[in-house]
């Protein structure tokens, strides 16, 4: 942690956030044409490529909190990511105003996601309620949160070869059409691609120190910072990346993003684990992480229900559910982290 006053550590994270923003907002076309070139297609490409590296800020910040022996930090985080990410598409609604973004995004691999993002959030529970299962320091359950996120890759191949159900095309529906290549050669656009992930990677180191550094000089528990500050400043590529999309009208490609993206994250709540040293990180976590996973569970449903439903004008129910549910799960973490 660093030792400068508290106004230092948030003018750091304020830089921060302009570094990830000026990254970000080149993601969303490299990602984009390089999901095209290798056929993965938007949700798909969305959720590895995009997922993984605007994630990467997230995987700093969780493995710093977990080895400065903060647990309720370190889970809080990418906790945190899944739900403030949800909340930028509440946001990406806005721009998209032509029609709700649900609709227009309506995608079986995205609805597949959401599924798989909440069996994922069901294992840390299951996790905190058995403390005592553990091998050497980490949970078993800490073991299936990589299987789980394999196998939910492969019903995503499997559902794209052979689709089994198909959402009701309309004037309004994005349809997944590859754009016409560009001259850039695919190798510079995996360069490109490495290069913005290394900035955000840094980028996320830092976050992490000033973040751990401003919750010890302000008093803030660590589970709601870890929840709110800092995680918003990590999930700004997926803020930035997925404005960009609608923008581009890549309207799967920026929901793909997002879900995909928070499908990854629960792969930091196993980093979160392993990083932290004195035992199971969910027992350690306390109370309040029930209560985000909790939430965040619930905010991932609204979600797929808006997938399912798919309002046609404004930005839907879920549009005003999900950042009410975000709120009020912040609000009743800090009254569990106080209790």
């Amino acid at each position: 942690m660093t030792a400068w006053p508290w106004w230092a550590d948030a003018l750091v994270l304020v830089g921060c956030a302009v570094a990830i923003w000026l990254a970000g907002s080149r993601l969303a076309r490299v990602a984009d044409e390089l999901a095209d070139r290798t056929g993965l297609g938007e949700a798909i490409g969305g959720a590895l490529l995009l997922g993984a590296v605007t994630s990467l800020p997230g995987v700093v910040t969780t493995v710093t909190g977990g080895l400065a022996g903060d647990a309720a930090f370190a889970l809080a985080n990418p906790v945190g990511g899944v739900a403030v990410q949800t909340v930028w598409l509440a946001v990406a609604d806005l721009v998209h105003r032509r029609v709700n973004l649900e609709h227009a995004a309506a995608s079986l691999e995205n609805l597949m996601q959401a599924l798989v993002l909440v069996a994922l959030l069901s294992l840390p529970v299951i996790a905190y309620a058995t403390p005592d299962l553990v091998v050497g320091w980490v949970h078993p359950v800490t073991l299936l949160i990589p299987l789980f996120y394999g196998y939910g890759l492969v019903l995503l191949r499997r559902m794209r070869a052979e689709p089994m159900w198909r959402p009701v095309r309309t004037r309004e529906t994005s349809v997944d059409e590859p754009e016409p290549p560009s001259t850039t050669p695919t190798r510079v656009l995996w360069g490109r691609l490495a290069s913005l992930a290394l900035v955000v990677g840094v980028v996320g180191f830092v976050i992490g120190q000033s973040g751990l550094a401003l919750i010890a000089a302000t008093g803030i528990p660590s589970g709601v910072a870890g929840f709110t500050i800092t995680t918003a400043i990590t999930s700004l590529p997926e803020l930035v990346t997925v404005i960009a999309a609608v923008r581009m009208g890549a309207v799967t490609l920026a929901v793909g993003n997002i879900i995909g993206g928070n499908v990854f994250d629960t792969l930091l709540i196993a980093v979160s684990d392993v990083s932290y040293r004195s035992g199971s990180v969910y027992q350690a976590a306390g109370p309040e992480a029930l209560v985000l996973l909790g939430g965040t569970a619930l905010i991932t449903v609204v979600l797929a229900a808006g997938l399912v439903m798919r309002d046609r004008r404004g930005i839907g129910f879920e549009g005003v559910s999900v950042p009410v549910l975000y709120a009020g799960t912040v609000a009743l973490a800090v009254v569990a982290a106080r209790a």
